[in-house]
């Protein structure tokens, strides 16, 4: 260990740059990493906030955002299915608000039944419980976006009057349009939905039944429509965004830049720090040192640049992710994350010591007895 600290300490600019890649690759994968995160927990948000066991959607719907028309006449049949024990519905669609000053935005317009989950926001009566009429919420990160500066505030939607009751948190949308929520009966009367259709069925079962076995019974039962449980809505829905709009190929093509660019600066610098000792080496060697430790040696030069400059990565990167949250409202940094990237930091030092290893243990002993 003092060997290793002292070849890469003698030359403190040649140690600083090797730390400086490091702390720059370990920046680049927590903060990809967090942007994938949270983009993956945005994604699938509204699904995970119900507290349905399955959700039935039109055939081929891959995400919430993207629905299709179901007849609602479905709900009854769903009743008549064992161990269906309640069952509510949502809508959605892109709707234009027009802001007090007359300015339009795009909004998407999420309605809900009562029953659809206690996290789901409803624009409910201070007090009472009961549902406001003609009322929305909208996301506290999308406040200045939509001009708002105090509540009850009136807006129209789609031509139509509503008011913006208050603000809810945790559902900034990564669509680059705002949510706004409001009850089942007022978003299907702001998009125009025929009352004779739905777009999402959402089923609670019965306690003590298998949720599975009820799935399945309803998939049979309703062949015209898919049913899935929230975990695999809530999964397909993410994987449809990850990897059918190159949004995460992206995020991970930058995360994985980060770590071929702190790959190439720590291996040169590796490298030029086994040259520059590469007589002491050949020393090493003449003395009967073991090709094992050798190898050790200059591993270790590697991992210390490296738990340098993944800590120094780490104090860097949570400020910054804390910064990007007042802008994009749902990146997301957990805590396990910092120590993942442990794992591929530890690795990125060990492949870049692969060089300086064949080089040092192919230096010839008697080369310290040349002139």
């Amino acid at each position: 260990m003092r060997l290793a600290w002292t070849n890469i300490a003698h030359d403190k600019t040649r140690f600083f740059v090797a730390v400086l890649g490091i702390t720059g690759a370990v920046f680049l994968m927590v903060f990809q990493g967090s942007i994938l995160l949270g983009f993956l927990q945005a994604a699938s948000k509204i699904i995970d906030t119900t507290g349905a066991d399955l959700w039935i959607t039109g055939r081929g719907v891959s995400c919430f955002e993207f629905p299709v028309t179901i007849e609602r006449r479905i709900m009854e049949l769903a009743h008549s299915v064992p161990g269906v024990a309640e069952t509510s519905r949502i809508c959605t669609s892109q709707v234009e608000l027009r802001k007090p000053d007359g300015n339009q935005q795009l909004v998407v317009l999420i309605g809900g039944d009562a029953q659809v989950g206690d996290r789901f926001p409803m624009p409910r009566i201070a007090g009472r419980g009961a549902v406001e009429p003609e009322s929305v919420l909208v996301d506290e990160s999308n406040a200045a976006l939509l001009e708002l500066t105090h509540y009850p505030q009136q807006v129209e939607l789609n031509d139509q009057r509503a008011t913006i009751l208050g603000q809810t948190s945790g559902f900034g949308s990564f669509l680059g349009s705002p949510y706004v929520f409001t009850s089942y009966g007022d978003g299907a009367r702001y998009i125009h939905l025929s009352p004779d259709l739905t777009m999402f069925i959402l089923i609670r079962v019965s306690p003590g039944t298998p949720v599975e076995a009820v799935r399945e019974a309803l998939q049979k039962r309703l062949e015209n429509v898919d049913v899935w449980t929230r975990e695999d809505f809530s999964r397909k829905a993410r994987l449809y965004w990850i990897t059918q709009t190159g949004a995460g190929g992206a995020i991970l093509m930058a995360a994985l830049l980060g770590f071929l660019v702190g790959l190439a600066i720590v291996s040169q610098s590796i490298y030029a720090t086994t040259m520059e000792n590469i007589e002491e080496f050949a020393t090493l060697k003449a003395i009967g040192a073991s090709h094992g430790f050798i190898i050790r040696i200059i591993i270790l030069q590697s991992l210390l640049c490296g738990i340098v400059g993944y800590a120094l990565g780490v104090l860097v990167t949570a400020p910054v992710v804390h910064a990007a949250a007042a802008s994009i409202s749902w990146v997301s940094m957990p805590a396990w994350l910092p120590a993942v990237v442990f794992l591929p930091a530890v690795l990125m030092c060990v492949l870049a010591s692969v060089l300086s290893i064949r080089t040092a243990l192919s230096i010839e002993p008697a080369r310290v007895f040349r002139a």
